[in-house]
């Protein structure tokens, strides 16, 4: 198996991974769950919302997409945008827009 083979491999999906800190985690994951379906409309195939286990305050969530064109899209959208404000951020948000290479069997 080569870097860049394996199962699932071989398609076109894009994956985006924001990491953040917010002042209300409970406040954050409700307005996050509200805006799915507007995520859904946009290409995004659903993923995993984390948070630190060190510091309960700081959010990860990694989202899978049909291409990497309508992931840029949506998270450069006014709405998207309004989301994370109304979270009531506490740092500027690093948001990767992310490629798969290959995926570890353990």
């Amino acid at each position: 198996m080569t870097l860049l083979s394996g199962p699932g491999f071989g398609r076109s999906m894009a994956y985006l991974l924001v990491r953040t800190k917010v002042k209300d985690v409970a406040k954050w994951k409700a307005l996050f769950d509200q805006h799915g379906e507007a995520r859904r409309q946009n290409g995004s195939k659903g993923g995993y919302f984390f948070r630190n286990v060190s510091n309960p305050n700081e959010t990860i969530f990694l989202l899978e997409w049909d291409n990497l064109q309508n992931a840029q899209r949506f998270a450069a959208s006014d709405g998207a945008k309004a989301v994370l404000v109304s979270a009531g951020l506490t740092d500027q948000p690093d948001v990767f827009f992310l490629d798969a290479v290959g995926r570890p069997t353990c």
